[in-house]
């Protein structure tokens, strides 16, 4: 767990000098917001999976795609962090979509890495 913190942060971090519509203070505010998603995540992400799976009827979690849902549901998580911290800004959803994306595919890297 400590590991994908640490690279999340340093995803966001990477992502704020690559991106110019990502804004990131510093490492430990890139820490802090890593924090802040993986709590979320925690307490809401279910519930936000739950109501877009209702949403779209299923379509994607009966299709094998559910990853789209996961990735969707980290993109407003990600906004909500926005609006809660002030070291850290997406500007618009589009830039918070990538943020999730990016930290989806470090994540799966990292888990290849780790337990393969």
């Amino acid at each position: 767990m400590l590991v994908h913190l640490l690279v999340d942060a340093i995803v966001l971090l990477v992502a704020s000098r690559a991106m110019s519509t990502v804004y990131v203070k510093s490492f430990s505010t890139a820490v802090w917001v890593a924090i802040l998603i993986g709590i979320f995540s925690f307490l809401i992400g279910w519930l936000l999976s739950l109501l877009l799976n209702i949403a779209t009827l299923g379509l994607f979690f009966f299709t094998g795609l559910g990853f789209v849902i996961r990735i969707i549901v980290n993109a407003i998580i990600i906004e909500i962090v926005d609006k809660l911290h002030r070291g850290f800004e997406t500007k618009g959803f589009t830039p918070s979509l990538i943020l999730a994306v990016l930290i989806a595919l470090v994540s799966w890297i990292v888990d290849l890495i780790m337990f393969s």
